[in-house]
């Protein structure tokens, strides 16, 4: 039997006997949300949010329940994930694609392009600003290379007519919305298609539609949950600020934290009370559960047009979202709620499962890659997944590893060890996962857990040494300020 691959790289003709048997290339079908924290669905295990749709697919699929951002900011772990390199490899830290860094390295997408598939982005995928960029309806810090078609979808953001309130800074509530990186909701007239995330939906599935019959990889992405939160009306209803249930909070929480691991925004310098914060965690629901209603769209599109049987699907966030745990709000920090994500994907013909394995966003680029019979580019720092569609089970990684811009993270099974500043100058963090899961004790500085933050301490050290073994040359450190993100 003679196997003879085709430019695409996973067509295989199978000639035996004289008969040619052709095997169907593999789709891959990205779904991204924006500032989408795991505990926030309910598959994940949050009993008071309805998302169906992300459901549905997660009882399809593997579903990885200790998937890790690289980043916990916006471009930077886009152009992390999109690169298959950590951030430190790059230097690709700010609201930038990572081009600059990788030169003519393909990126995730654009491998596919170099083997043969339509590839094409709807929404954002790699950097845009939330809102301006939307508003603008431009492409931001996109990547042109990486795509054979790019599409923006604009949207009004926080100028949609509705009903609008700021929640931040804003304590005796005379202050209008105002736009920007700020926690605030619109409860906007009209239907989907008036916001970005509708059009994005519709786009994806009219791309589904008019290319299902060539390979492709098409990318999609949407901007909520991400500030503002604007979504229609409807989508608010369910969600009740007064039935809200707020994180537990401890008397002296911050007592034992460091001032570099409080993060940027909290509830005491965005001014928040009780009302405030529970507007803003329902306000957030009801973002998200327009983002799964759109999901559903494009899903239902792929089940129409039958490509579910050689479509891998996957679906993610750039980075997790506190919504009051320790009183902190947003992203940033190394804290689980902000660096976690929900992680599932879907195998054609491989059975749906659970996987406890430490697993990181650069691991899609190569896993992608193997499952459709592409070469798997050894220079990337991203591990293959594929054996745990097979075995759930298998252990892919003993540990995650996420950074921002002063702060290291190494999170294993039974630890959460955070250096702050170069060996440790701007503080450390330890926590007991086991027993306590939700980070209340910063056990760093008690004597009897001297050795485990010595040994953590030069396993970071380790860490940060592997990943510099890359061929990129000088590394350039790009923009650090946080404006839209």
């Amino acid at each position: 039997m003679k196997r003879i691959r085709s430019v695409l790289g996973n067509t295989l003709l199978l000639f035996a006997s004289g008969v040619a048997e052709a095997k169907p290339p593999m789709n891959v079908l990205f779904i991204i949300s924006d500032d989408l924290t795991a505990t926030a669905l309910s598959c994940y295990g949050n009993k008071g949010i309805q998302t169906p749709h992300i459901d549905r697919l997660a009882d399809q699929s593997t579903r990885y329940t200790r998937a890790y951002s690289q980043f916990p900011v916006c471009g930077p772990s886009r152009a992390s994930f999109m690169s298959g390199y950590y951030p430190h490899a790059t230097g690709a830290f700010g609201y930038e694609s990572g081009r600059k860094q990788i030169g003519d390295r393909a990126t995730w997408p654009q491998h596919f392009i170099n083997h043969g598939y339509y590839v094409a982005r709807v929404g954002k995928i790699f950097h845009m600003g939330v809102p301006r960029d939307i508003v603008r309806g431009s492409h931001g810090a996109d990547d042109e290379r990486s795509w054979v078609e790019r599409f923006n979808s604009q949207g009004p953001e926080w100028k949609a007519l509705g009903e609008g309130e700021l929640l931040e800074n804003n304590p005796d509530r005379t202050r209008p919305v105002m736009g920007g990186n700020t926690l605030e909701l619109v409860k906007a007239e009209g239907d989907d298609l008036v916001h970005a995330d509708g059009k994005t939906a519709k786009k994806a599935s009219e791309l589904l539609r008019i290319h299902k019959d060539q390979p492709f990889f098409l990318a999609v992405g949407f901007v909520r949950p991400h500030v503002p939160f604007v979504a229609p009306r409807a989508f608010y209803e369910p969600y009740d600020w007064k039935n809200i249930q707020l994180p537990k909070k401890v008397k002296g929480d911050w007592d034992d934290i460091p001032p570099e691991g409080i993060n940027y925004k909290t509830s005491q310098n965005l001014h928040l009370d009780t009302e405030q914060e529970k507007k803003a965690v329902a306000a957030y629901y009801a973002s998200v559960a327009f983002i799964d209603a759109q999901i559903g769209k494009v899903l239902k599109t792929l089940r129409e047009e039958g490509l579910e049987e050689n479509t891998i699907v996957i679906f993610t966030s750039d980075h997790g979202f506190h919504l009051g745990e320790h009183d902190f709000w947003m992203k940033l920090g190394l804290m689980e709620e902000s660096v976690r994500v929900p992680l599932m994907i879907k195998v054609p013909g491989k059975k749906p499962a659970v996987c406890h394995s430490f697993v990181e966003l650069i691991d899609l680029y190569p896993t992608t890659s193997e499952l459709c019979g592409l070469d798997v580019p050894t220079r990337l720092q991203g591990k293959s997944l594929v054996k745990t569609f097979d075995d759930p089970a298998v252990e892919v990684r003993d540990m995650a590893f996420c950074v921002n811009y002063k702060s290291y993270l190494i999170r294993t099974d039974g630890w959460a060890f955070i250096e702050h500043g170069k060996d440790g100058t701007l503080g450390l963090q330890l926590f007991d996962m086991k027993k306590d899961p939700h980070q209340f004790t910063n056990l760093a500085h008690q004597s009897e857990y001297r050795e485990i933050v010595a040994r953590f301490k030069k396993q970071l050290a380790v860490k940060l040494a592997e990943i510099a073994q890359n061929d990129l040359g000088d590394v350039q450190t790009a923009n650090r300020t946080l404006g839209d993100s």
